[in-house]
């Protein structure tokens, strides 16, 4: 017989009550947050507590008598078991004859219905894809109810915590001469405001930090630019004295968090306002909208001007990034060399090897927290690229095959992101081709050269084409940019091959920072990833124009247990044997223990 879960039932139940009280037919419950950060707090977990499935990802759809929710294929089993009993059906996106939520809503929803939504947690692009497909139908669309709040009576509070100020020192640059740039950007855009709402800009650009999401140092936050004003909005009880003195000195006006859309709606436009519908949720773009409309101005969408300012780093962060790479390699050589003389004496997991990484880079000076949750995969289990090992569930680490370790911190100084496979103990033939490639794709990608002009895509071949001549490939991109002591990733610049059209490429420039990480995942067997973080440098100049490669930031040893010469060229035997005396110069003097610094000496030979 099967097993009835009252206590989703009952939730849906109140929720059904709740939208027919509203007079909404259909209501929808994603994924995220009202700024679509990447990780999304317990108080924004609403589909999760009104079906049982908490991946991270997914859709659910309610009306009065049927709910569906919509997940990718790395989470079909989970939200089965996890959604049995609720009387929630899923839809398994990008199956065959599955339809999208779309395609559903305009199925089954009746000509003159309403669908509901909060309007803050779903992004600009899905809400008109949704207006246009269900205005054939007549369907409206009542976006400013957040039904959650009135049914789940003990939800968890507003991510809240106290911001603090980095000094102008540590920034390389004040805010007034961040915001000079931004102004005159807006005028050239033929603006007078902007109101931006991606956090890691906003907090880049006022020299502040936060801890409202995970693993990102950033504050819920607004901010409203005119040529003359500068508003922040942010909950009042993480304003410290620290943090309200300095927004007096430096002239940020402060309001509170929950006032932005009744300000955006009583402000006085007298010109046109610049935001990017990419960053810009669907409530934020409809008050605007009707703001300019209101006000007879031009709604502008081009891409926030912070957003290439911050991924040009300027010297004093690249200064203090290079330093913080280089202790933070250190401490990942020290855990390679502590894994690999314990492994098969001691009890290891995947997630005790992670938590003694974590413990590990806690101790470094600056260390304020993780960049993201360490990924730690053995074996097969590298083989997913989004595996997680937690306590209760995690592969035990034996003296054979290879152990994956993805993993990063952000420290005052810099944010870092590392993948190092440690070979634990025997493997095949076949995992050492796939590993001497993979290492032979990211150095190559480290040593290419490249004129102006060239994007993410125009290089991309360099990390495939080691692994592509032995018929093999990755299904992700190769590289991503990394915020200062902020996101792990971070546009507009990326490395990635695939055309797609109308996407948006960013050209490569002295100051980026990237990663760049091939690998090889064979599911059942293993997965191999190598990444080391690189900076955009300026190599020379001539009458064909300017010349840029990419110097290492990252020196961490790489296993020479899994490299095959065989299925190296000449110049990768080079490129390696180059890198390794480069690791054991700069990152020795960092490593107290001799017995280590040996280790290392011996990590980091010439073949």
């Amino acid at each position: 017989m099967a097993i009835e879960n009252t206590v989703i039932k009952e939730r849906l139940a109140a929720l059904r009550a709740k939208m027919a009280e509203n007079g909404i037919d259909y209501y929808m419950m994603p994924t995220s947050d009202f700024h679509n950060s990447e990780y999304s707090a317990d108080f924004f977990k609403v589909r999760e507590y009104f079906c049982g499935f908490d991946g991270s990802n997914g859709t659910l759809v309610v009306s009065a008598d049927h709910a569906g929710m919509w997940t990718d294929g790395r989470y079909f089993i989970q939200a089965e078991n996890q959604m049995k009993g609720t009387s929630v059906e899923l839809f398994k996106m990008g199956n065959p004859g599955v339809p999208t939520i779309e395609e559903y809503l305009s199925q089954n929803m009746k000509e003159g219905q309403v669908l509901g939504f909060d309007g803050r947690v779903v992004s600009t692009s899905i809400g008109e894809k949704l207006e246009k497909k269900l205005s054939e139908k007549k369907v409206s669309l009542k976006i400013d109810k957040d039904l959650a709040q009135e049914v789940w009576t003990d939800r968890p509070a507003l991510p809240c915590h106290d911001m603090y100020v980095l000094s102008d020192e540590l920034c390389g640059r004040s805010f007034a001469q961040k915001l000079a740039d931004v102004r005159e950007k807006m005028k050239k855009a033929g603006v007078s405001s902007h109101l931006l709402s991606k956090l890691d800009d906003i907090m880049w650009l006022t020299n502040l930090r936060g801890n409202d999401v995970e693993c990102n140092p950033v504050a819920l936050s607004y901010a409203y630019i005119t040529l003359e004003r500068f508003v922040l909005f942010v909950q009042p009880d993480e304003v410290t004295e620290e943090v309200k003195a300095y927004c007096d000195r430096v002239g940020i006006e402060l309001k509170d968090y929950a006032e932005v859309m009744s300000f955006v709606s009583e402000a006085a436009f007298d010109g046109n306002i610049l935001y990017d519908k990419r960053n810009t949720n669907f409530l934020t773009y409809k008050t605007l909208s009707k703001k300019a409309e209101d006000a007879g101005v031009s709604l502008k969408n081009e891409k926030d001007p912070t957003e290439l300012m911050k991924a040009v780093k300027n010297e004093t962060e690249l200064k203090n990034i290079r330093e913080v790479y280089l202790r933070d390699s250190a401490a990942l050589t020290e855990f390679i060399y502590w894994v690999k003389k314990n492994v098969g004496k001691i009890e290891m997991t995947e997630y005790s090897a992670a938590m003694k990484l974590d413990s590990m880079r806690a101790q470094l000076p600056g260390f304020i927290e993780l960049s993201f949750p360490t990924i730690s995969a053995y074996n097969a289990n590298a083989a997913m690229a989004h595996y997680e090992a937690t306590k209760d569930n995690c592969a035990e680490v034996k003296a054979q095959g290879m152990l994956l370790v993805d993993s990063g911190g952000t420290y005052m100084g810099g944010t870092t992101d590392v993948t190092r496979t440690i070979v634990v103990g025997e493997i095949s033939d076949e995992i050492k081709k796939h590993y001497t490639a993979t290492v032979a794709g990211m150095l190559q990608m480290a040593d290419a050269l490249f004129l102006e002009g060239c994007t993410g895509r125009n290089l991309d071949v360099y990390a495939r084409r080691p692994l592509w001549d032995i018929g093999i490939d990755y299904n992700h991109g190769t590289g991503h940019g990394i915020g200062y002591m902020l996101n792990v990733h971070e546009g507009p610049h990326s490395l990635r091959w695939r055309y797609v059209e109308g996407a948006s490429e960013a050209v490569l420039e002295p100051g980026m920072i990237v990663s760049d990480e091939p690998g090889v995942y064979i599911e059942g067997s293993h997965g191999i990833r190598i990444e080391n973080i690189v900076e955009v440098v300026k190599r020379s100049e001539n009458e064909y124009g300017k010349f840029y490669g990419f110097d290492h930031l990252t020196y961490a040893p790489i296993d020479l247990e899994a490299i095959d010469t065989r299925y190296m060229k000449p110049e990768h035997v080079e490129l390696l044997n180059k890198y390794h005396k480069a690791v054991y110069e700069k990152v020795s003097p960092y490593i107290k223990d001799e017995e280590i610094k040996n280790w290392l000496k011996e990590a980091t030979r010439a073949i």
